[in-house]
């Protein structure tokens, strides 16, 4: 039925008991039907309000949902801007390491020293090379003051703020450190940074040694062709009188001959005994005299004679020589050269030749075996002047010749302090020298060895004990020995 329980109750007349009165059970059901349509209606209610209530918790449940995408949209927008900030800083920082690496690949790689300091001399650079030359590395040395680390370094301070101040390099060349065959010679320019705010400069150090004995060569050359042309005008100058001493040495032995027909009557016509005359020149020693003077001039033209050869360019061809002879030139030039640096008081070693007999000639360029001997010779002879030949005192050089199977072999040994090991292992090599700046190139035997194995398909070699002296062996092919 449509109609609510309550009003179709009470829409029913009411049925009265025997009394007249309307029975209880009536109107208990009567009261419990207002009160189930009561509750009907509440239901309805509640489920009204329930239905709003969850149409309300959907709308809020949608908007929350669609808030919740939204922000979970922004999210992972930001985190992928994120992620592709993270991707692009990992990357500038993976190429900022990579140029990093390059730059200090290439800075390590140059063979120049580069150390980078600040204003007040503190290092801030220091490259493989600086670790090389110094023997620190750079983890001690970064952030060290520069006059700490490198004290020999010829930069001051005062020259790293002039640099900084006038954005103008500052340059000093040929810086010399160490002595004798350690000598090395040094460029040294300090390079203000560009960017002015940083304030610091660049020192960079080029080994230049090798150029600077280079120049000292060329040097040495262009004195040594001076002296040669010197030498050999003074050699043409000197024979002149010389050839006049001896042609008059001559002149006055065959005039105190008693036994030439003129001498004899050129006496007589005056009176004079010959006899007399000679006991008076034997007691007198005069024929001696003139023995001397004719030895001396002999000398002095063999020495012109040399030093003419020597001078000479032309004659360097290849033909056949005797090496005795070449021997005993070679001595002489080499200690008449002594006596004029020495002076002629200076005491002459001994010398001891042994030369085997009837050597055969043998096929060389002369004047370059010579300049190889007077090298060795040169050498032998400066040996006893040092501090470290000591007693026994006595000097002696010896030059030896004979065949060895196919090899004809020239020593030239003497008894001096002899060659340390670690000197003989570089005594052939070009500018090597243990002698002061200035007293040689370090040349000499580089020369005597591109001569004997270039020139002559040779061999040279060294022997040494310190203290007891040093023996030269020259190997060069000859006529092989019966």
């Amino acid at each position: 039925m449509g109609t609510c329980p309550a009003l179709w109750l009470f829409s029913q007349p009411a049925q009265a008991d025997a009394g007249g009165h309307a029975s209880t059970a009536f109107w208990v059901l009567a009261g419990l039907s207002v009160l189930q349509g009561v509750m009907i209606l509440l239901l309805q209610k509640s489920r009204v309000k329930y239905k709003r209530a969850q149409n309300s918790l959907e709308q809020a449940k949608a908007s929350l949902q669609a808030r919740i995408e939204e922000r979970t949209d922004s999210l992972r927008t930001s985190n992928n801007q994120l992620t592709d900030a993270l991707a692009r800083h990992e990357i500038a920082e993976e190429l900022l390491r990579e140029t990093q690496d390059y730059l200090h690949s290439i800075i390590n790689s140059m063979p120049s020293v580069l150390i980078g300091v600040s204003r007040q001399g503190h290092i801030t650079l220091w490259n493989a090379a600086a670790e090389r030359l110094i023997g620190i590395s750079s983890n001690k040395a970064l952030g060290q003051p520069i006059d700490d680390i490198y004290p020999e370094i010829a930069i001051t301070t005062d020259t790293i703020e002039m640099a900084i101040d006038s954005q103008v390099p500052q340059t000093l060349e040929n810086i010399q450190q160490g002595t004798g065959s350690n000598c090395r010679y040094s460029d040294i320019t300090v390079y203000p940074l560009m960017a002015e705010e940083l304030g610091g400069a660049v020192i960079r150090i080029d080994d230049v040694t090798l150029r600077v004995r280079v120049e000292t060569m060329m040097i040495q050359n262009e004195k040594m062709l001076s002296l040669g042309e010197l030498a050999a005008g003074m050699a043409h100058e000197i024979n002149n009188p010389l050839a006049a001493i001896l042609n008059n040495v001559q002149n006055i032995s065959r005039r105190l001959d008693p036994n030439l027909p003129m001498n004899q009557e050129q006496a007589a016509a005056h009176g004079i005994s010959l006899d007399e005359a000679r006991r008076y020149w034997e007691l007198r020693e005069i024929p001696k005299f003139l023995q001397h003077i004719r030895e001396a001039g002999e000398r002095s033209a063999r020495i012109v004679s040399n030093m003419l050869e020597f001078s000479r360019n032309q004659y360097r061809d290849h033909a056949p020589t005797h090496i005795p002879e070449l021997l005993d030139n070679s001595l002489e030039l080499a200690i008449h050269s002594m006596q004029l640096d020495t002076g002629e008081d200076t005491e002459l070693p001994n010398i001891v030749k042994l030369y085997a007999q009837d050597l055969p000639p043998i096929t060389c360029s002369a004047v370059e075996i010579q300049q190889v001997i007077l090298n060795l010779l040169r050498n032998a002879f400066q040996a006893f002047q040092q501090q470290e030949y000591g007693p026994p005192l006595n000097p002696t050089i010896t030059l030896n010749a004979f065949e060895e199977n196919d090899w004809f072999c020239i020593e030239v040994t003497d008894n001096g302090p002899g060659i340390q090991e670690s000197v003989r292992r570089h005594i052939f090599e070009p500018f090597f020298t243990t002698k002061e700046v200035g007293e040689g190139t370090g040349l000499g035997l580089s020369v005597s060895y591109f001569i004997i194995t270039e020139h002559h398909g040779g061999t040279i070699g060294v022997e040494s004990t310190p203290g007891l002296g040093s023996s030269f062996k020259i190997r060069l092919p000859g006529t092989p020995s019966h």
